[in-house]
């Protein structure tokens, strides 16, 4: 019956910072004299039952809230939490159970800060939260990173915030002017954003004369990883430089860096404004931070605001190389990634596309421009139209990091001719050849017959007889023929044996030979034996 009369505890809450641990909860009773206590389970409550304990730090509470951080060990198990009210032997049921994960649920503590204010600049070291802690709950203070708001102490302040190292420097501060921050610490990773610290201020100084000498206006050039620093010397003195440069994450942790700066190799006392630093472009992984200090003749010296190098984001994505060719229905654009020794680091760590402008070269200036994104460097555009001028340029850009290089420079080249056409001519030619040679032929074979008629008229291959050829060289123009008969040739080998003859024997038988012929065309040769044997009779006695 004792039990029934108080009421439970209600609205338990666990609140963590760091590994404080602090239990609160809500009592609405009347009753006097009413103590809490708290008991606590962590561990696998699906596979096997666990025993509630007593929690330390919990026990006969007169208030509504106790701090039960000696009590936990284990920041990344579950943990269940019961509170209930007694008084002498009377208890109240048990409330409900709060159920936590201390890592969860845990919020991070306010950093430590120290502020120095030398030369014109607030110098601000900041130690992480649990820095002088044996039990932590975020083992890894480097992953920390930390936000300062600062302000001028004044009634119209504008507050100020940003990113900063745990050994920070503010160089853009009006002098003689006090000046108020506060610090926070966060893990992004884990979406934690810490408490702030206390507040402090402090009173900026004057600069010193050696500023002066100070290199102004440091900037950074970088183009397909090729880096270059630049400054400026406003002064008329003859000053020196060198260039120096820390690797980034020696700020991150939190000893003294000061001594960690390099001199630059080849930017060692010069007298010259800027400086070729890709050398020491290691990785592309990391940052680099990097500063100009400026020596006068009298060894005064000075250092320049230091300026932050993130190569891949620092970096600007130069054009693209450009070759074209065409075939006969394609236009190919081979596409060299930007920079020279660099280009498939370039290409493999931004992860390059790229942009082809195309158009037709001709004096419409409304000839549309065709755009075509590729991946890959090598592409091809079709429908060409033949016997045109196209011009090709190509941008190269990197969704991951937001970077897009200028265009290439134009690069055109014109298209074939038709093969239609061609074909056409070529098959015209060869069918007029044809026709030609067809028309020749029977050209040459007309004129041909036509000779062969000629040459048997005119040209016969058979000698006419003696007795109708010209006597005594006289040829005989107008041969007699009979009307009644048919000339007919009559041709004879005669054997003749070659004898020595008189002259007076040669008119003899030349004479005779011409009375025969004459005889011969007043008859007609009724007796053709007769005629043989007369001329036969001659012959003997020509022999």
């Amino acid at each position: 019956t004792g039990q029934t009369t108080l009421e439970s505890p209600w609205d338990i809450q666990v609140y963590v910072v760091n590994t404080n641990f602090t239990l609160k909860w809500n009592y609405t009773g009347n009753d006097t004299n009413v103590t809490f206590s708290a008991e606590y389970r962590f561990g696998d409550f699906e596979t096997k039952e666990t025993e509630w304990n007593e929690l330390l730090g919990c026990q006969n509470v007169t208030g509504t809230e106790c701090d039960f951080s000696s009590a936990v060990t284990e920041y990344y198990d579950t943990h269940h939490v019961r509170v209930r009210a007694e008084r002498r032997k009377e208890v109240s049921p048990w409330s409900d159970v709060f159920e936590m994960i201390p890592y969860f649920i845990a919020q991070i503590g306010p950093p430590g800060i120290e502020l120095q204010s030398r030369n014109g600049v607030i110098k601000i070291k900041v130690s992480p939260p649990e820095a002088n802690r044996i039990r932590k709950m975020w083992i890894a203070h480097l992953r920390f990173k930390y936000n300062l708001v600062i302000w001028e102490n004044s009634s119209n302040a504008e507050f100020r915030s940003l990113s900063i190292f745990p050994t920070h420097v503010i160089d853009d501060l009006a002098p003689d002017t006090t000046y108020c921050m506060k610090v926070q610490a966060t893990l992004p990773l884990d979406f934690k954003e810490g408490l702030f610290s206390p507040i402090r201020c402090i009173k900026t100084t004057h600069k010193a004369v050696n500023d002066l000498l100070c290199a102004t206006n440091v900037s950074i050039l970088a183009l397909n990883l090729k880096f270059h620093l630049h400054w400026s010397n406003p002064y008329k003195q003859h000053v020196s430089y060198n260039v120096q440069y820390l690797i980034g994450y020696l700020k991150k942790l939190h000893d003294d860096y000061s001594s960690k700066w390099l001199n630059v190799h080849g930017c060692e006392n010069i007298t010259d404004t800027q400086c070729n630093f890709s050398s020491i472009i290691t990785t592309t992984s990391g940052f680099y931070y990097l500063r100009v200090q400026a020596m006068s003749e009298s060894n005064r010296s000075c250092l320049s605001n230091e300026v932050k190098v993130d190569p891949l984001i620092t970096n600007e994505i130069g054009p693209p190389g450009v070759k074209v060719d065409i075939s006969d229905v394609l236009l190919h654009i081979q596409i060299f990634p930007p920079g020279e020794s660099e280009s498939e680091v370039m290409r493999d760590h931004y992860d390059l596309s790229y942009r082809i402008l195309y158009w037709k070269n001709s004096s419409n200036n409304e000839e549309e421009i065709k755009m075509k994104e590729i991946k890959q460097t090598i592409g091809t555009i079709s429908d060409l139209t033949p016997l045109t001028l196209y011009c090709v340029k190509v941008q190269a850009f990197s969704q991951v990091y937001n970077k897009t290089s200028h265009y290439s420079k134009e690069e055109c080249i014109k298209t074939p001719g038709d093969k239609v056409l061609p074909l056409i001519f070529l098959a015209t030619f060869v069918i007029a050849l044809i026709a030609v040679l067809l028309v020749a032929t029977l050209l040459v074979f007309a004129l041909y017959q036509a000779y062969n008629k000629i040459k048997y008229v005119f040209f016969p291959s058979c000698q006419s007889p003696l007795n109708i050829e010209g006597f005594g060289g006289q040829f005989f123009i107008g041969p007699y023929l009979s009307t009644t008969e048919e000339p007919t040739e009559i041709c004879a080998i005669i054997e003749t044996v070659i004898t020595e003859v008189n002259q007076t024997d040669l008119k003899d038988y030349k004479h005779s030979k011409q009375s025969s012929r004459d005889s011969g065309n007043y008859s007609n040769d009724d007796d053709t034996s007769g005629s043989k044997a007369s001329e036969e009779t001659q012959e003997k006695e020509i022999v």
